[in-house]
């Protein structure tokens, strides 16, 4: 008798079929948090369940422009094989493609029979099960915010942003958004059933931050990976680009990714809350914001992972560029929100929306636990407006810097696991490289016509 025999799937495929989908698009995230796929026709999916889907483990080490970085077990090993299974507990219907269902993939290697050594949905599983270990559940709640942009032939970039209006900073509605982009995405994305509760215009023009719900660590992470996939693809079907780079434009601001995170015991509790404890938090909260701040500089890597990533942070910009931490204050890189009971929780607002879903929680996760394991206490929250160097420690303010400060956190790179930093840091530095020899526009402008 065959997997598929016993499986669930055809009562999944019955009920596909009844509703008229005869695709399954299979997902996962790469190592920077794009997401790769593979339509499998319906019919199909049972061989898929049975034997997986094979795609080169190259992929994970392939950059934005098709280029295949050397890194170990990649080029260097023959260009062998992952395998991706579809995870039937995630699957969906797509909501704006007629036909089409889709669902997570769970990635091993063949060879071992384990998880692949650089899937991020797989770290942040090892890092879930470090907390389970120690008796905590964390909780995360994302928030996103993204540019949209208009087709602009003959322009250098191409790409103009969707709307030029300012000072429209949380509204809804036509004032900024004269084609109804978010009214009509937020719908769909509420029948994609990823949890967005929200949506608003951010600060600047063609600016958009959508909230989803707060969940389990892992559910929390699938859900803003595929909001982010689901972004982009909407853009696409309207001719327009969505784009989650840190700082798309000069005359603007960036996009950030903040993290809010708590966590349960066993019996359900809050054990970030103590009414009778400093600041209404418990040791075990205090204690996980130790840790993020103690291990912040090789966070970095992992929440600020592009070149373009820095160029958002700088004072008055409202991105934390310093490390510290602050009771209900944006200008910290830790905020800790007013609620208190069943709602205690930190805001990492170091993270831009360029960052892997995964691995920003993942290393966010493995900071805090950290801390709690180390047991130490914060300095003093901030107070006032920051950004004075003065106070506190910067954070490394370039992606060489960052990535030097992940190489050098042994303790994080142990819990994240080493030969995903490995291959993390090299992927990464290559990236640097690549753009270090790269001739900018503003070269140009600034030296050509004079030197």
């Amino acid at each position: 008798m065959s997997a598929s025999d016993t499986h669930p799937v055809h009562r999944h495929m019955d009920r596909l079929a009844a509703d008229g989908i005869d695709v399954v698009r299979v997902t996962y995230p790469d190592l920077i948090g794009t997401d790769r796929a593979r339509d499998v026709l319906l019919d199909h999916l049972p061989a898929a369940i049975d034997h997986g889907l094979a795609f080169c483990r190259a992929v994970y080490h392939t950059s934005p422009q098709g280029d295949v970085v050397p890194v170990a077990g990649g080029l260097d090993a023959g260009l062998p094989d992952i395998c991706v299974v579809p995870d039937l507990d995630t699957l969906t219907a797509l909501p704006w493609e007629p036909g089409v269902a889709t669902c997570m993939g769970d990635v091993t290697d063949p060879a071992t029979g384990r998880p692949a050594p650089e899937s991020p949905r797989d770290l942040l599983r090892t890092v879930l099960d470090r907390c389970t270990q120690h008796g905590l559940r964390p909780v995360v709640g994302p928030e996103l915010e993204y540019f949209l942009c208009d087709a602009a032939p003959g322009t250098p970039r191409g790409w103009r942003r969707y709307d030029e209006a300012t000072g429209v900073v949380y509204t809804a509605g036509l004032r900024a958004d004269g084609d109804n982009h978010l009214l009509r995405t937020l719908r769909k994305l509420r029948d994609l059933g990823i949890g967005v509760t929200s949506g608003n215009h951010e600060f600047d023009g063609g600016q958009f931050e959508i909230n989803l719900t707060h969940s389990d660590a892992l559910g929390a992470a699938d859900r803003a990976f595929r909001f982010k996939a689901a972004i982009k693809e909407l853009a696409r079907q309207d001719g327009r680009l969505a784009t989650f780079m840190a700082k798309p434009f000069n005359d603007a601001g960036g996009s950030g990714f903040h993290l809010h995170l708590s966590c349960l015991t066993e019996d359900d509790s809050n054990a970030f809350d103590d009414p009778s404890a400093p600041y209404g938090l418990s040791a075990t909260g205090r204690h996980a914001v130790a840790g993020v701040l103690a291990h912040a500089p090789a966070l970095a890597a992992l929440a600020n992972p592009t070149v373009n990533s820095y160029k958002r942070f700088g004072p008055d910009t409202l991105a934390p560029w310093l490390v510290d931490w602050g009771l209900d204050n944006r200008s910290a890189m830790v905020r800790i929100p007013p609620e208190r009971g069943s709602g205690s929780r930190l805001e990492l607002r170091l993270g831009d929306a360029s960052a892997n879903p995964y691995l920003l929680i993942a290393g966010t996760i493995a900071a805090a636990l950290l801390g709690v394991l180390a047991g130490e206490e914060p300095a003093a929250p901030l107070e006032g407006y920051g950004y004075d160097t003065a106070k506190s420690a910067v954070l490394p303010m370039s992606l060489p810097a960052a990535l030097d400060a992940l190489e050098a956190d042994t303790a994080l790179a142990d819990v994240l696991g080493k030969e995903f930093t490995a291959s993390y840091l090299a992927y990464k530095r290559d990236e640097v490289a690549r753009f270090h020899r790269h001739v900018t526009d503003w070269e140009f402008t600034e030296y050509a016509y004079h030197l």
